[in-house]
């Protein structure tokens, strides 16, 4: 991994980005990948596509819908060269404000799957239209407990967020209703080439895929597909980027990546998730969602150019946007890569680099393997 592509890392982690959120994250995605790139646009969704060696994507016409006759008819269908789609979204969980009380404290609800107890006592960031705006969230303290509050699981709606206003005024010259809010932006190196912060999930799968089309694009083999590598938008709240990146790209083949539990610390059961370590290599899924000639070529792939891989198997649909992508219009061959993590939304969640590095080398592999007379129908 070079230097400009560990400081994209580092740079996506401490952007702000909640689901809905995403715009200040999507402009420096495409600052990064714009000079490799033969197309970059973000859609009226947000969703930033990035293509390599095709037309570019393009809505639907107006009128139709992205899964009706007319879906993916601007991308070129009729060339015979493959559309390959790349997902990795882009948001975070995060939070909204919803109320601002007469002393000034802020109260929030949450944007995507949030564990209360993950909030109390946090330092955390409100971003304004002029900024971020320092804030911590927490609750009243133990010494003030009586013994029932104390034997209760806390609530959202017990905590509150101070910025340290005087009153009402102060704090609403500061903060608006809607703005939103994440926590400490922060990426800490761990030992080896561990690192830790929030938004890994998924801001490291979201690297993979842009990475790859940098990599594709600053090689020497040339490129029989056309690739569209996208940043998607609100998978946390639905999936709902990867269904419309897919109905302006209509692809064939499709693989998002995202990150997975890992199961290599204390209390997680590997009988139920399985044998998954951070920094022993990418996650290739097995199963239902997932297309066997494509989970295959995979391996293969890691085989033939020495790539580390572990294997997971998923007997349901994915809660992530592989899920979305496999559905769309008449199917798409679909894939699922992941990156193994630890304490999977936290402030401190635990991802290996060279993991990462590892799934943009495979990506690339991927894109440079597929040519016109594939077929990815089973059987």
């Amino acid at each position: 991994m070079d230097d400009a592509a560990r400081d994209f890392f580092r740079q996506a982690i401490l952007t702000p980005s909640p689901s809905g959120y995403e715009e200040p994250i999507q402009r420096l995605i495409a600052g990064y990948i714009r000079p490799h790139a033969d197309d970059v646009r973000t859609d009226v969704h947000g969703n930033l596509i990035a293509s390599l060696g095709g037309p570019p994507a393009s809505p639907s016409p107006p009128g139709t819908s992205p899964d009706g006759p007319a879906a993916g008819r601007s991308i070129a269908a009729n060339d015979g060269v493959p559309r390959l789609m790349y997902a990795g979204h882009c948001d975070q969980i995060g939070m909204l404000v919803s109320h601002i009380d007469e002393n000034g404290f802020v109260y929030g609800q949450t944007v995507g799957g949030w564990d209360p107890q993950q909030l109390i006592g946090q330092s955390m960031t409100i971003w304004t239209e002029n900024g971020g705006v320092a804030a911590v969230i927490s609750r009243k303290p133990i010494h003030l407990l009586n013994q029932e509050e104390r034997n209760q699981v806390v609530k959202l709606e017990q905590m509150w967020l101070d910025i340290g206003a005087k009153d009402e005024q102060d704090a609403r010259e500061k903060v608006r209703i809607g703005d939103c809010v994440t926590l400490d932006l922060r990426l800490r190196n761990l030992l080896g080439d561990l690192v830790s912060g929030p938004g890994m999930d998924n801001k490291s799968g979201m690297w993979t895929v842009i990475e790859s089309l940098r990599r594709v694009a600053q090689g020497d083999t040339p490129l029989s597909c056309h690739l569209h590598s996208v940043a998607t938008v609100q998978e946390e709240i639905g999936l709902r980027g990867a269904k419309t990146a897919a109905g302006s790209i209509n692809p064939d083949v499709a693989i998002a990546v995202d990150v997975t539990h890992a199961s290599d610390c204390p209390t997680i059961d590997k009988q139920q998730q399985g044998d998954i370590a951070v920094g022993r290599g990418p996650v290739i899924f097995r199963g239902p969602n997932i297309n066997p000639k494509v989970s295959r070529r995979l391996v293969e792939l890691c085989e033939t150019h020495g790539i580390p891989y572990q294997l997971a198997a998923l007997g349901r649909a994915a809660p992530n946007d592989s899920n979305a992508l496999q559905l769309h219009g008449g199917g798409v061959a679909t894939g699922l890569v992941a990156i193994p993590n630890r304490y999977m939304h936290s402030a401190v969640e635990v991802v290996s680099m060279s993991d990462l590095d590892a799934i943009a080398e495979l990506l690339k592999h991927f894109a440079l393997s597929l040519s016109p007379d594939d077929s990815f129908i089973p059987g």
